[in-house]
């Protein structure tokens, strides 16, 4: 993880509040971590949807152009989740991948079982992979490689903080 100061996006006591400007300093922290440490991935493998910020900014931080997804449902609210993460399509055929580094990318390891899931897969497929999010709970199951910041609050991301748009009808 790397060393930054207490999250001054934070609103109250229940939440933890990333804004767009200061993801922007998460994935310039991050990269510049990830490229300290040596590792060159080939391809960044996005966890959608929540990784997919992420994953964008990386790419473009790391100058990796390869990217791909893979489509994972796991939460379906605040503290609400299914039994079991699922796989969903489409997605990336990883044996495509058998053999590369591949970086893989989700937005925070709460319980850890989606990031286990989807490197458990690489690993079936042959891909040599090592993991990333912004934020890493101290409740997960499984260390993420490199994690920008650990909190036990829920997180309000910027790309999820307004929830859907409501459904607009024409006159």
């Amino acid at each position: 993880m790397t060393d930054s100061p207490a999250n001054p996006d934070t609103r109250d006591e229940g939440r933890e509040v990333l804004t767009w400007s200061t993801f922007g300093d998460a994935v310039r922290d991050l990269a510049t971590t990830i490229a300290r440490d040596g590792f060159r991935p080939g391809v960044v493998l996005g966890i959608a949807r929540g990784g997919l910020p992420l994953a964008a900014g990386l790419a473009y931080a790391l100058d990796v152009k390869e990217t791909a997804t893979i489509n994972v449902e796991f939460y379906t609210g605040v503290d609400s989740r299914l039994p079991e993460p699922v796989v969903l399509a489409p997605s990336v055929d990883l044996t495509e991948l058998a053999g590369r580094d591949v970086l893989v990318v989700d937005d925070v390891a709460d319980t850890g079982r989606t990031l286990g899931v989807v490197v458990g897969l690489c690993a079936d497929a042959g891909v040599r992979a090592r993991s990333v999010v912004v934020y890493r709970k101290p409740t997960t199951t499984r260390e993420p490689d490199w994690a920008w910041r650990e909190t036990d609050r829920w997180i309000d991301f910027p790309w999820s903080a307004q929830g859907p748009v409501p459904e607009v009808t024409s006159a």
